[in-house]
């Protein structure tokens, strides 16, 4: 079980920076991928980012891609996305996820491999 908690979120304007943290509880934090997806009004839950539990793998989402950075630490059981190029687009509630199955090589972009979600923070990002 993963207890995940998301932070950072704000009001930014366009062409600013966020990091968002995503804290994580539980023994298995660490083996599991990890994935941030992000919710606008009227829209659906689409991916932005995962990274692999190892760290190796990293996959964006086109619209974010060059502007957004994902990282984590294990050690702190806490995972990161850089965010910089805000655009008004960007605006969302963004929530960090776990990966369903542990110890996955590859990162999927599809929510339902998700299995623990954060309850999400807002960024708003004004033009």
């Amino acid at each position: 079980q993963v207890q995940l908690v998301e932070s950072g979120g704000g009001l930014v304007q366009a062409g600013g920076s966020l990091r968002l943290s995503c804290a994580g509880s539980g023994r298995t934090f660490s083996t599991y991928a990890m994935g941030w997806f992000r919710q606008a009004p009227g829209k659906e839950r689409e991916f932005v980012a995962a990274i692999s539990w190892s760290t190796r793998n990293t996959r964006y989402a086109d619209s974010v891609k060059g502007r957004f950075t994902i990282s984590r630490d294990n050690a702190k059981n806490t995972v990161y996305l850089q965010m910089n190029g805000l655009k008004p687009e960007d605006t969302a509630v963004y929530y960090c996820a776990a990966d369903t199955i542990p110890l996955r090589v590859v990162v999927v972009p599809t929510t339902r491999e998700y299995a623990y979600w954060g309850p999400g923070t807002q960024v708003t990002v004004s033009s």
